[in-house]
């Protein structure tokens, strides 16, 4: 003789330790269920829709920059203040920097017009150039964007919206050669060589 399978009956304990849903809850979490579905379905819609802008914008600002860069070669004028680039360069005299160049990369990149390249002495020589630069533009109205290698002394970027100062040691400075890179006469001079 076959007994019948065991069905799992609640306890009276384990009965009253699991609470029942009420109607009204089984429907809000049906709800939203359905809600979250709807979701679900919409986000690739979504995702594709807001790649399709980013790469929209990108390409508007990949027309605009030759555009403006066109322009700004046919007006003759630089869109970073002159006063803030002499400012800057008294800012490092101030304090002794060695080696200032002044390079006009207007024509080179959208990025900035004008590069301040110079030496410390050591990194606290750098820092303090750095800094001082830093509070002569603060306290003439210019407001730097941003500010890189501060902490370390070894190379310091300053951006100065139009104007980039780069504050180095004797050391970076000869291994990088930001000078040959960005110096527009080098790379004329060796076109006119082919």
């Amino acid at each position: 003789m076959k007994t019948p399978p065991k069905t799992k009956s609640a306890t009276p304990a384990k009965a009253a330790a699991k609470p029942r849903k009420s109607a009204s809850a089984v429907g809000k979490s049906a709800a939203l269920n359905k809600r979250h579905e709807s979701v679900r379905k919409a986000a690739p819609k979504n995702a594709a829709a807001k790649t399709a802008k980013k790469s929209a914008v990108k390409k508007a600002a990949a027309k605009k920059a030759p555009a403006e860069r066109a322009a700004r070669k046919a007006s003759g004028k630089s869109a970073s203040d002159p006063a803030l680039t002499k400012l800057v360069i008294a800012a490092l005299e101030d304090l002794k920097a060695v080696d200032i160049k002044v390079l006009d990369v207007r024509d080179l990149t959208v990025i900035t017009d004008t590069m301040v390249i110079c030496t410390g002495t050591s990194n606290r020589h750098v820092k303090s150039l750095a800094q001082n630069v830093l509070d002569e533009a603060r306290g003439k109205g210019y407001r730097p964007i941003g500010v890189e290698g501060l902490a370390e002394g070894e190379w310091v970027l300053v951006n100065l919206n139009g104007v980039l100062v780069h504050v180095m040691q004797l050391q970076t400075r000869a291994f990088y050669q930001l000078e040959k890179l960005w110096d527009m006469g080098q790379i004329s001079a060796s076109r006119e060589l082919v």
